[in-house]
C-alpha cells in the first residue's frame, strides 16, 4: 500500500466485499470493472481478483463507488481528481461523477472548484442553488 495514501474505503464507510482491494489500496492503486470475468480471474489463494499483470480488481463497482476503469492499469485520473470542466454548463455532470467517487475528504476541494467555475461564468448566479439542483 502506498504509505502516503489511505485505503480507498474504510471499514463500515462502503458496503464492499471483505476482500476488496479498496480496503486495502489507495483510489487509483486497482481497477474496477463491471462484473467478474475470465479477464481478471479469481485466485482462492488470496481471495482476490487480478488482471494478466497482476493488477488487484474490484469487480463490484456500485460498491466501491467509482466507475469501471482501468484505474491502475492505464495510471487513469480518479473522478475526483479529474480538472473541472472550464464550461459552467458541464459542471453538474462533473460534480455529480467526483463527489459519487470521491472519499468524504476529497469532497471540499471538489465543491470549491465547482464553485470557482460556476461564480465565474455568472457572478450574479446563486451557486448554493445550482450546486444543489445539479447534486438533486
Amino acid at each position: 500500500m502506498e504509505k502516503d495514501r489511505a485505503p480507498f474505503s474504510q471499514e463500515g464507510e462502503r458496503p464492499v466485499c471483505a476482500v476488496c482491494p479498496s480496503l486495502l489500496l489507495p483510489g487509483g492503486a486497482f481497477d474496477v470493472v463491471a462484473k467478474p470475468s475470465r479477464d481478471c480471474p479469481f485466485d482462492p489463494v488470496s481471495g482476490n481478483r487480478y488482471t494478466a499483470a497482476g493488477v488487484p480488481v474490484c469487480v463490484h463497482p456500485e460498491r466501491v463507488g467509482l466507475p469501471p476503469a482501468p484505474y491502475a492499469t492505464d495510471h487513469l485520473v480518479l473522478p475526483w481528481e479529474a480538472p473541472p470542466p472550464g464550461d459552467a454548463g458541464e459542471v453538474r455532470e462533473w460534480l455529480r461523477a467526483a463527489l459519487t467517487a470521491a472519499p468524504p475528504d476529497a469532497f471540499a476541494g471538489v465543491i470549491a472548484q465547482a464553485s470557482q467555475i460556476l461564480r465565474a461564468s455568472d457572478p450574479n448566479l446563486d451557486v448554493t442553488a445550482a450546486l444543489r439542483s445539479a447534486l438533486g
